[in-house]
């Protein structure tokens, strides 16, 4: 389960057990409405169970110890609570009926939460994307120097992948967020299809189309997976952080607070731990997929095994990830970026980022690619093993002075050539 350290207390709370019971209670209530409206149940009964129907945590669980069954362990301490009108509660429903419906419900007020996260997140890349636009900086693949982008251009990528990982959560939540009073089996036998219609409508979720005993369980895996999606992107994110803080890159920084410490040995050091935080939760919300994966095949109508499962990976998930985003987001707001150091790191190789732009202005006057390629390759890898000026090598060779001038060499070597289409990129983002 979920450390403290890990939890945020709003998200903590809707997992507690009064909150889950207090769901629970709130199904069996909602019922009992529904069976009032249908005739079925005394206005008066209805009004007693309403205003006296009560728990305590403590008696519920001291029950559980001799009903080995948590829900049969709940119906009995509500009714000691009551007097003969604890007859209806649990009237005509199963365990399931109960606990799936206020799963969905709790489901339902963790996903406000966490939806809450997500555009609070968006909304801080989105003013970050913006401020640093324009903010020239090194392109890297494979971890190597590639040619130039902006900081600006990082983070509008971050900004389009988390939009879809919003469009992807409001689809996997609205599935979640559902509930099933159909009996035993799934079929209304004892409980008629208005009843469930009536419950989840007074709890803001919707009923499911179909279902056995149980909630189908691909609705959950596909949530958890979303939930590991999102923590992905996290750790994406974190990732470029990480590399950007090396000492020998040291173009961002995490904040470094008055009084932290960032090694106990090494009085100098300042650690991303923040988001090598976010990249160790990650690998622990992608440990959630299969088990939600192997909970969608149940035997028949229903068994419990996917029941264990679930009261761990439901709060873990959702508690997770919400302590995720919100740091992840603290770390963005914060973030140290050193703008003159990601200037100078474009001249770290001596000009070889401009290699194919010096190949493509040969081809343009005339060269086949071949050519070209083949007769700058030499001169970049002269670059590599002498740490000499790749631009003074061009120039010293007829051969390709013979095609490139002066002016075609300045307009090859500025990086403006390469933020030409920012405003294009950002509009079709959504970050105009």
């Amino acid at each position: 389960m979920v450390v403290k350290r890990y939890q945020r207390p709003e998200m903590a709370y809707i997992w507690s057990e009064q909150n889950k019971y207090q769901a629970w209670l709130e199904v069996e209530i909602a019922v009992d409405r529904a069976w009032s409206k249908l005739g079925k149940i005394p206005a008066s009964d209805l009004q007693k169970i309403e205003q006296n129907a009560t728990f305590q945590v403590a008696d519920i669980l001291a029950m559980e110890e001799i009903t080995k069954h948590d829900v049969v362990a709940f119906t009995r301490t509500i009714s000691k609570s009551l007097g003969p009108e604890k007859k209806w509660i649990h009237f005509g429903v199963t365990s399931t009926d109960v606990v799936d419906t206020a799963n969905g419900y709790l489901l339902k007020q963790a996903n406000g939460l966490l939806q809450q996260d997500l555009k609070q997140l968006l909304a801080v890349v989105a003013q970050k994307a913006k401020q640093y636009k324009t903010t020239v900086m090194m392109g890297r693949t494979h971890g190597v120097h590639a040619e130039p982008t902006t900081f600006g251009l990082v983070l509008a990528s971050w900004y389009s992948e988390l939009k879809r990982d919003l469009e992807r959560f409001d689809h996997a939540a609205n599935g979640v967020q559902a509930g099933k009073i159909s009996g035993a089996v799934g079929t209304f036998a004892n409980v008629p299809p208005a009843v469930e219609a009536m419950v989840c409508a007074e709890l803001g979720i919707h009923p499911q189309e179909i279902s056995t005993q149980v909630l189908p369980r691909d609705l959950h895996a596909e949530y958890i997976m979303t939930l590991a999606l999102i923590a992905a992107s996290l750790e994406r994110f974190a990732l470029e952080i990480r590399h950007l803080q090396r000492t020998e890159v040291r173009e961002v920084e995490e904040h470094f607070a008055q009084g932290q410490k960032g090694s106990s040995a090494m009085p100098h050091k300042r650690n991303p731990i923040g988001s090598e935080n976010i990249t160790g939760l990650a690998r622990v919300m992608k440990g959630y997929v299969l088990p939600a994966l192997e909970d969608i095949e149940l035997w028949h109508e229903r068994d419990i095994s996917h029941s264990s499962v679930e009261r761990i990976i439901l709060p873990d998930a959702t508690e997770l990830l919400d302590y995720m985003l919100h740091r992840f987001t603290k770390i963005l707001e914060d973030l140290t970026v050193f703008e003159d150091k990601m200037a100078e790191d474009l001249n770290v190789t001596h000009g070889l980022i401009y290699s194919q732009r010096v190949m493509l202005k040969l081809i343009d006057a005339g060269l086949s690619r071949e050519e070209a390629y083949d007769l700058v390759q030499p001169k970049t890898a002269k670059v590599w093993a002498e740490q000499v000026d790749f631009r003074a090598l061009l120039e010293d060779d007829e051969r390709i002075t013979r095609y490139l001038s002066v002016s075609d060499l300045d307009d090859a070597f500025d990086y403006h050539w390469h933020l030409k289409h920012l405003d294009e990129i950002f509009e079709r983002v959504g970050l105009q």
